[in-house]
C-alpha cells in the first residue's frame, strides 16, 4: 500500500490563503509605567551652613552644607564669587566646583574678603534648585610691625603696625 501511495501525485497547494488579523498593540502605558519605576526624581535644594568658627585662614575657607531629604545625589555643584561693592568683571567672576562630599575647602582666596557661596545637588535626573546664598569671610592678613617706630622704657612699650588689608579689621590681639 505504501508503494501505491507514493506513486500517486499529491497536490500540496492550499486552495485558500490564510487570513491573519493585523493587530497593533499599544505599549505606551506600559512603557510609561516602566520608565516611572526606573527613574529617580531630581534632588531637593541643599541647605548651606553659616560660616563655622575657625573655618577660615587668610587664603582659604571651609564651606559645609547638608541635604535634608532622602534624595539620591551623585555630586554637588558649589558656586562662589567675591562680594564687592565695585563692579569689576574680573573680580566678580563666578567659580564652580564639582564636589562628592557635603563640604569643601576652597583655597587661593584673598585675605579679609567676603565670598558668597551657594550649592546645588545633581543626579541622573537633573539638578536641584540652588541653596540660599551664604557669605563667608577669609581671615585678615597679619599686620606689618613698623620696627622704626618701636619705643620702650622700663615699664612700657610702644609698638606700631599697619594692616595690609583693604577691608577694615575689627580688632588686633597683641601677644608678649
Amino acid at each position: 500500500r505504501l508503494e501505491e501511495f507514493l506513486k500517486k501525485e499529491v497536490d500540496l497547494e492550499i486552495s485558500t490563503l490564510p487570513e491573519f488579523e493585523e493587530r497593533v498593540i499599544d505599549f505606551s502605558e506600559v512603557e510609561q509605567l516602566m520608565n516611572s519605576i526606573n527613574t529617580i526624581p531630581a534632588p531637593c535644594a541643599p541647605v548651606i551652613n553659616p560660616q563655622a568658627p575657625n573655618a577660615a585662614t587668610g587664603t582659604s575657607l571651609r564651606v559645609c552644607w547638608g541635604l535634608f531629604s532622602d534624595d539620591t545625589v551623585e555630586c554637588y555643584q558649589l558656586c562662589y564669587k567675591p562680594v564687592s561693592n565695585e563692579r569689576r568683571s574680573d573680580e566678580q567672576a563666578e567659580h564652580t566646583l564639582k564636589v562628592k562630599e557635603t563640604y569643601c575647602t576652597i583655597t587661593n582666596l584673598l585675605p579679609n574678603t567676603q565670598y558668597e557661596f551657594w550649592v546645588s545637588a545633581l543626579n541622573a535626573s537633573g539638578i536641584s534648585p540652588p541653596s540660599e546664598r551664604a557669605v563667608y569671610v577669609t581671615a585678615p592678613s597679619p599686620p606689618t610691625i613698623k620696627s622704626k617706630k618701636i619705643r620702650s622704657c622700663e615699664n612700657a612699650a610702644l609698638v606700631c603696625w599697619e594692616s595690609r588689608d583693604v577691608n577694615p579689621v575689627d580688632s588686633y590681639m597683641v601677644e608678649l
